[in-house]
């Protein structure tokens, strides 16, 4: 394969590798539809309010711990191979999700489609960086972003509808045949590709690696179950996480065979867009969690139709995210993407003006700009993180975006999470004083909490709606503009250190030999 031509059938391979990432995404998404009908003693699994928090967080928490390793493990014993492994694990973690008889077993199977979904995502970018000249290498990204964004908004739709006609477990039971197909078609079209010399062995990396990401992540996680990070419970495994990272660095700069060269920071183009990334998913997805609530309960949509609210959000990005190559080539990174991150700001920060009576038009609005926006972000920065290493490395750099992505989306929930938590608390209060000490605490955890105390106390609980709702849409002011001021530290970053209209480092690719 000449690596200025790239691949014949290159398209073709990028649907395949689209349509494979379609049953990873859509889970991530489809998930939270479903909780509700798994809570319940008769039509679910019973499981409570930690054990639904855990069915998510098992599936994150390996999912992001594995993505690192599963990259470096694809670059050398072949990408397509991991493709193919990682479809199969899945396939099977669904299945038994699917039909699990109680809460621990979901939460164990949802483990298992993250050792599946941390196998595939890597390999996705890795083979597209493979089988695409450096001149059409953004715009296949940008493709691959879209066909994500458009996952990302139909995961509730589909969900919804499955549990409107099916039981529960229909939302995973969906995923097994796009992988058998997916799993025929990898077999078929997509090549294989690997590093042509690998290096040797860094088990101490690896082993460091999935330490440090997992103790951070649990600390994350558990930083958004208790609303707060100033607990031991959070402290302690973050601080852990990120002493044995500190490691890892010292390793890898040690060593003369690293898993990954943490000298690739020292590339202004790659700590750049690593950063900016790692800042738009925290302040998106923080974000992004209030929105829930709020088009669900305050507002009043069901499942379904606050799943199709969100078809702007990905409609944008199918329709912006194939052109973004070609905006980043125009104007260049810095001044493209700098005017993005402004965009998402402001996106961010208009839902502090939302209330009970915004008109629907005007979210759906804010929802398609924000869209917009994001696709000029996200496919050049992950297109300038894939080109900033050896092209035999490219599972390493997937594995080091998605991997920032998911850790950055985690700890977004969870801090962002905390202060709408605790804003709600403290604006709900008043209003819960004349009920038992007990139910107040409870009742004052969330607005799911108190629409549920609500419900329960018949004429009494109507009179905590609307104090629930206001409370709700303020706490939500104080989160979106929270959001809003950390995605203007982005806009800072971009705009001091994303390098501008010149791009050596894709004209020095051009003369790279061709992987094997």
């Amino acid at each position: 394969m000449d690596p200025n031509t790239g691949h014949p059938r290159r398209w073709t391979i990028l649907g395949v590798l689209v349509f494979s990432l379609l049953a990873v995404v859509l889970d991530n998404t489809i998930l939270n539809v479903a909780m509700k009908t798994i809570a319940d003693k008769t039509v679910g699994l019973g499981a409570t309010q930690s054990q639904l928090e855990w069915a998510i967080n098992s599936y994150t928490l390996v999912f992001a711990g594995l993505l690192f390793t599963f990259g470096v493990i694809g670059d050398r014993t072949g990408r397509k191979r991991m493709l193919f492994i990682g479809m199969a694990l899945f396939g099977l973690a669904s299945l038994a999700s699917a039909y699990s008889q109680d809460p621990t077993q979901l939460i164990l199977a949802r483990a298992a489609m993250g050792i599946g979904g941390a196998a595939i995502m890597p390999a996705t970018l890795a083979i597209i960086s493979n089988v695409f000249p450096p001149g059409e290498r953004g715009k296949a990204i940008g493709v691959w972003a879209g066909g994500v964004g458009l996952a990302v908004a139909i995961g509730p739709i589909t969900g919804g509808l499955l549990i409107e006609h099916f039981w529960w477990g229909s939302v995973f039971l969906i995923n097994v045949p796009i992988v058998v197909i997916s799993m025929i078609l990898i077999a078929t079209i997509v090549p294989e590709s690997r590093d042509p010399k690998p290096s040797k062995l860094d088990p101490v990396g690896v082993i460091l690696s999935i330490i440090g990401l997992v103790a951070i992540v649990y600390g994350i996680i558990r930083g958004g179950e208790l609303a707060t990070v100033a607990s031991a419970e959070v402290l302690v495994p973050t601080v852990i996480g990120l002493v044995v990272l500190g490691l890892f660095v010292w390793w890898e700069r040690r060593i003369d065979h690293p898993v990954f060269d943490v000298r690739s920071f020292s590339n202004i183009r790659f700590s750049s867009a690593i950063g900016m990334m790692g800042i738009v998913f925290f302040a998106m997805m923080g974000g992004m969690f209030f929105l829930t609530f709020y088009l669900q309960i305050v507002l009043g949509f069901t499942p379904v139709q606050a799943g199709a609210l969100m078809i702007p959000f990905a409609a944008a990005q199918l329709i912006f995210a194939p052109l973004s190559q070609r905006v980043n080539e125009r104007f260049g990174a810095k001044l493209s993407a700098t005017v993005s991150m402004l965009v998402v700001t402001a996106a961010l920060g208009s839902y502090a003006f939302l209330d009970q009576n915004t008109p629907i038009w005007l979210i759906e609005v804010i929802f398609f700009v924000q869209g917009a926006a994001m696709a000029n972000i996200m496919p050049p920065a992950t297109t300038a993180i894939m080109e900033s290493l050896p092209r035999e490395k490219a599972g390493v750099g997937s594995a080091m975006s998605n991997t920032v992505r998911q850790v950055a989306g985690a700890l977004g929930v969870a801090v962002l999470g905390s202060v709408l938590s605790s804003s709600y608390r403290g604006e709900i209060a008043p209003a819960l004083a004349g009920l038992p000490s007990n139910v107040q605490h409870s009742a004052g955890e969330s607005i799911m909490a108190t629409m549920g105390v609500a419900q329960t106390l018949g004429e009494q609980g109507q009179a905590l709606v609307q104090p629930a709702f206001t409370a709700f849409v303020n706490g939500m002011h104080v989160t979106a503009l929270v959001s809003a001021v950390i995605a203007l530290l982005g806009v800072a970053l971009v705009a001091r250190w994303m390098p501008g209209k010149a791009r050596p480092v894709q004209q020095a690719e051009s003369k790279e030999p061709a992987v094997v």
